[in-house]
């Protein structure tokens, strides 16, 4: 399996991008870097980041809208930052395609709402697609991958779900277009992690995961597997049912933990729940999954707790 970390684990700990890329070199498993643009490029030579990577690989890049966005991304009501929204995606794809990388994440932050009567739903969703379609056709040999968020930090997203994610890919009806999901978010939503992806995995449209944990009622970005440890294990075995081949990213947020150990503690615990699997094997799972049973559901759990 390919793994990557989140930059920003070290960064926010006063480190430095180079420091963050010296510090996958060192860890086991870390085959891949994720980069957000443009926070992560602004100060630093492309070319120097090139060096820095050495055998790591580029999976992709993600977008940030900050700062003169919090009205809107891709719905703002002012013409002029949408624009430069897209513009933002543009950029990001040019570099993401020269540092090898081949997927743009695109959670739409400040798309939402927070009143009633504060935005025209049906504008806004066309203003998603078309710019999507703008970005899609912009670069055919990419793939833009949507990441949904049912809340923070606006009290509404305007894609808010697994289903509302694979409803809008549908409408922009572009090939290069998918999602990304992530684990926390799903939980927030309270969307089945494992029934969201078997969707988008069937219909071809699963591009990337971003994997963590907590309680549901907030991003906690904890641990993979440190709380759900249930729906952790029937998402990888999903993973492995529809043969999913991307980058495994874990997008966790290590406020006190040592950021090397949290991310080697992330990597650790996937590791450990996939063999898991392979030793109970797909088979018996599909079994006891085609039963339809709760008990015999809860008990091969406990198996795999042995």
């Amino acid at each position: 399996m390919n793994y990557a970390g989140r930059f920003n684990s070290f960064i926010l700990k006063g480190q430095n991008v180079f420091d963050a890329i010296k510090a996958y070199h060192e860890m086991d498993g870390i085959t891949h870097l994720e980069f957000n643009y443009p926070e992560h490029f602004a100060g630093y030579d492309l070319e120097e980041i090139k060096k820095a990577m050495g055998d790591l690989k580029v999976n992709g890049l993600a977008v940030r809208w900050r700062n003169d966005f919090t009205n809107g991304d891709l719905t703002n009501p002012d013409p002029e930052l949408r624009e430069r929204a897209i513009r933002y995606c543009k950029e990001a794809t040019d570099i993401c395609r020269e540092l090898g990388g081949t997927y743009i994440t695109l959670w739409l932050e400040n798309d939402g709402f927070d009143y009633a009567f504060q935005v025209d739903y049906e504008e806004a969703w066309n203003q998603m697609i078309d710019a999507f379609r703008e970005l899609a056709d912009y670069a055919p040999d990419m793939k833009y991958s949507i990441e949904y968020k049912p809340f923070e930090p606006r009290n509404f997203s305007m894609v808010d779900s697994t289903g509302m994610t694979l409803l809008l890919i549908k409408e922009i009806d572009r090939p290069n277009v998918g999602c990304t999901l992530d684990f926390c978010h799903m939980l927030m939503k309270r969307d089945s992690p494992a029934y969201g992806l078997a969707l988008a995995a069937s219909m071809g449209k699963l591009y990337g995961l971003h994997m963590n944990d907590g309680y549901s009622q907030m991003d906690s970005g904890m641990i993979f597997g440190s709380v759900n440890i249930a729906h952790a294990a029937e998402f990888i075995y999903y993973l492995k049912k529809y043969n999913y081949q991307g980058v495994v990213f874990f997008d966790t947020f290590p406020i006190r933990e040592n950021a090397k150990l949290e991310t080697q503690a992330n990597i650790n615990s996937f590791e450990k729940i996939s063999k898991i699997i392979d030793e109970i094997g797909m088979d018996r799972i599909a079994e006891v999954v085609s039963k339809r049973d709760g008990v015999e559901a809860q008990r091969l759990v406990l198996d795999m707790l042995k």
